[in-house]
């Protein structure tokens, strides 16, 4: 395992920093916000908590999830458009800052495209460099279940869309970024993880993470001081 030095002076040489983005890039939890606007909020949530905490699959997790919130396209358009996601005080100057510096950003997530997408859209992230769930819909719009051969819906695809990247672009330096213990578990391949707490902080992750900070100026500070 890498030291903390060692950790920044990955960051700092990084060719690519990938981030997760619930509850990192941006403040909520998109399955979430998606089962309350479709009035399911209480139920699914009470799944999230068991199936973080027990022995089912992230697929099966997934699938039982959407089962109960049955989202219909017209239903995700709204949620974007009248909730937007909230980003995280700190990640659009971060960002932007990575990408003077020529660094590849990537987002990596469990939840939804046209969600992430989004996100993306304000941080000029490129739509090629995003991977997440991608929700199907039957020609009227109703839920028709999700793209079930996507990495990020199993278990340890973050890890395998990483590995995808390297040897893609042979990136030298890759970054992990991320609250959970999904984003710990793609480091390797990922070349080093950073912790963040901004919004929720997992104990699991707090305590075996090198690198944990709780605000993305820590890592800006890190970057001016090079």
């Amino acid at each position: 395992m890498a030291s903390l030095m060692e950790i920044k002076e990955i960051f700092c040489n990084a060719d690519a920093v990938c981030f997760d983005v619930d509850s990192t890039v941006i403040k909520e939890e998109g399955i979430d916000e998606l089962a309350k606007f479709c009035g399911v909020g209480d139920a699914v949530a009470e799944m999230t908590r068991r199936a973080m905490g027990g022995s089912v699959t992230f697929k099966a997790a997934l699938t039982a999830r959407l089962g109960l919130i049955r989202p219909s396209w017209e239903q995700v358009q709204k949620l974007i458009s009248d909730h937007p996601p909230h980003l995280t005080p700190g990640i659009r100057e971060l960002v932007s800052r990575l990408h003077q510096r020529g660094v590849q950003v990537f987002l990596i997530s469990g939840g939804f495209q046209s969600i992430v997408e989004h996100v993306a859209s304000q941080l000029n992230i490129p739509t090629a460099n995003v991977f997440a769930n991608r929700l199907k819909f039957y020609f009227n719009g109703e839920y028709a279940g999700f793209d079930e051969t996507q990495p990020t819906a199993e278990s340890g695809g973050k890890g395998k869309v990483i590995a995808h990247l390297k040897e893609q672009f042979n990136f030298k330096n890759v970054v992990m970024i991320g609250d959970g213990a999904t984003d710990m578990e793609a480091c390797p391949p990922a070349d080093c993880f950073i912790g963040f707490g901004g919004n929720v902080i997992r104990k699991q992750v707090k305590e075996k993470a090198k690198w944990y900070i709780t605000h993305f100026d820590e890592l800006l500070k890190e970057l001016e001081e090079r």
